[in-house]
């Protein structure tokens, strides 16, 4: 299963997430490479120099997902942009107060 509007699947089953404690606003596409991230952190009492490539391959992940969320945000506003302009809406006309009649 996969998220709209990405390619990414989702590996880590919500019943793993909810057992090792992932935090649901860290429950997306790169959840499998948190759970042993957070399991190593532990381990090592959360020292900054220990679990280098497991950050780095659960960073390099996100930034995936944000670069595709925002390729996929830019085509939809493209193709808003290119609606916009076949069909413009009064931009910069003022809107008549008194209508005209059909014979005036």
């Amino acid at each position: 299963m996969a998220a709209e509007g990405t390619t990414k699947k989702m590996i880590a089953t919500q019943e793993e997430m909810v057992e090792n404690k992932v935090p649901i606003a860290y429950r997306d596409q790169c959840a499998h490479l948190l759970i042993p991230l957070n399991k190593c952190r532990q381990s090592e009492m959360y020292l900054p120099w220990k679990c280098g490539d497991e950050r780095h391959v659960y960073e390099k992940c996100e930034y995936e997902l944000i670069m595709e969320r925002m390729l996929l945000m830019q085509k939809i506003k493209e193709k808003e942009a290119a609606l916009n302009q076949k069909a413009p809406i009064h931009q910069g006309q003022a809107i008549p107060l008194i209508p005209k009649t059909a014979n005036a």
